[in-house]
């Protein structure tokens, strides 16, 4: 699978569990660790926690596995290493600290637009005749 097609199926499986703050920076050219960054917010360790076994649940059902994590002690920051994409997902107490989207500015950002999957609409309100 193809290292930006790998980032856009984790940002929308973290997305799909109410991540916040997603964010896809090709970093390719500044690094040669990987292609991607997926950066995400959970609301709290245990949202943390969620975001992460839902991505590599996700992604493994696509046969993708992942390389290596790191903070599932914690919980705060835990990093998925799929070689090519990296994952990290925060507190929004970590989060503000690493400020990875700044350390890594003159990444090449993927617009929300490429990967996120369209909402679906809302269910058509009643007709008032129905109710009454």
């Amino acid at each position: 699978m193809e290292s930006k097609e790998l980032a856009i199926r984790l940002a929308r499986a973290l997305d799909a569990k109410k991540a916040r703050d997603i964010r896809i920076i090709r970093v390719h050219d500044l690094t040669t660790v990987t292609d991607y960054f997926v950066i995400a917010t959970g609301t709290s360790t245990t949202h943390v926690a969620a975001l992460a076994d839902e991505a590599d649940f996700q992604l493994g059902r696509q046969g993708v596995n992942v390389l290596r994590t790191e903070g599932h002690e914690g919980k705060r920051w835990i990093l998925l290493d799929y070689g090519s994409v990296i994952v990290h997902v925060f507190t929004q107490e970590a989060h503000d600290f690493y400020d990875l989207e700044h350390l890594w500015a003159d990444g090449e950002p993927v617009p929300a637009a490429e990967w996120r999957l369209p909402e679906e609409p809302a269910a058509a309100p009643q007709a008032q005749a129905e109710q009454e």
